[in-house]
């Protein structure tokens, strides 16, 4: 089984969790070069799930606003930061 096979069952939380214990290891810099490689590697590979995750969450979000005095779905909208225009 593939690193990638095995982090699509993890949630999350438990995938941040042993990203931040990566970033750690790598951040310590007492880790021989192979090791670093094969941490990075997966890091990288829990990075791009986290983010798919936060993109099907994102696509989930609905908010209900109030208009005419019913509720209406609409999709989410993230709020962007002006400063990147």
């Amino acid at each position: 089984m593939s690193s990638g096979e095995k982090e699509n069952g993890v949630s999350f939380e438990e995938a941040m969790d042993k990203l931040e214990k990566i970033v750690a290891k790598l951040e310590n810099g007492d880790v021989p070069l192979e090791k670093a490689i094969e941490l990075f590697q997966e890091g990288m590979s829990l990075s791009h799930l986290c983010g798919q995750k936060l993109e099907q969450v994102e696509r989930k979000i609905e908010t209900l606003l109030e208009e005419n005095g019913s509720f209406v779905k609409k999709p989410f909208q993230p709020v962007t930061d002006e400063r990147e225009n």
